[in-house]
């Protein structure tokens, strides 16, 4: 199966479900920036303010930072054809955007033969969740998304503003 700008990677020439061999890539210094949003309904974001974030189980930001990390160097046990990588660095920046939303931006850095987009994803999506398992106490109408990838630097293409993190 010829390969063109827009084909799957992860299919072999049979079309079945197959981890790219990146063995013939450069190893060039990658980085990924993604971001993803937690929308509460205005009662519960006017009390996550007056208590500064900080709730029965502890302190929510400094949680999800921690639960982003760990997904991060962990997106390859979760995705089935993410390759492991060497992480090299890793930010994550949460956020209020307006009233009600926090936004959540993960950077991941790697010097390998693969992009980190994926670990970036993971890492802002696995903090977005963590946000509302420590809010949901206070309403299940909390809501997730958009995710999406701002950027990345290195490999074949740039993509967006990677580096853009806060």
């Amino acid at each position: 199966m010829p390969r063109s700008a827009k084909t799957l990677t992860h299919l072999d020439p049979r079309g079945r479900p197959a981890m790219v061999d990146v063995s013939a890539k450069a190893v060039t210094a990658r980085e990924a920036v993604a971001a993803c949003r937690v929308r509460f309904p205005q009662d519960v974001a006017a009390q996550l303010r007056r208590s500064g974030l900080k709730s029965a189980k502890g302190g929510i930001v400094e949680t999800a930072i921690v639960a982003g990390t760990l997904a991060v160097k962990r997106t390859h046990e979760l995705i089935p054809f993410c390759h492991p990588l060497p992480i090299d660095g890793i930010r994550i920046g949460i956020d209020w955007r307006g009233e009600r939303e926090l936004e959540i931006v993960c950077a991941v850095k790697t010097t390998h033969r693969t992009g980190v987009e994926m670990e970036a994803l993971t890492g802002a999506t696995v903090a977005a969740l963590t946000v509302y398992d420590m809010c949901k106490a206070l309403s299940h109408a909390i809501v997730l998304g958009p995710a999406k990838l701002l950027g990345k630097r290195g490999g074949k293409r740039d993509f967006g503003a990677a580096g853009a993190a806060r």
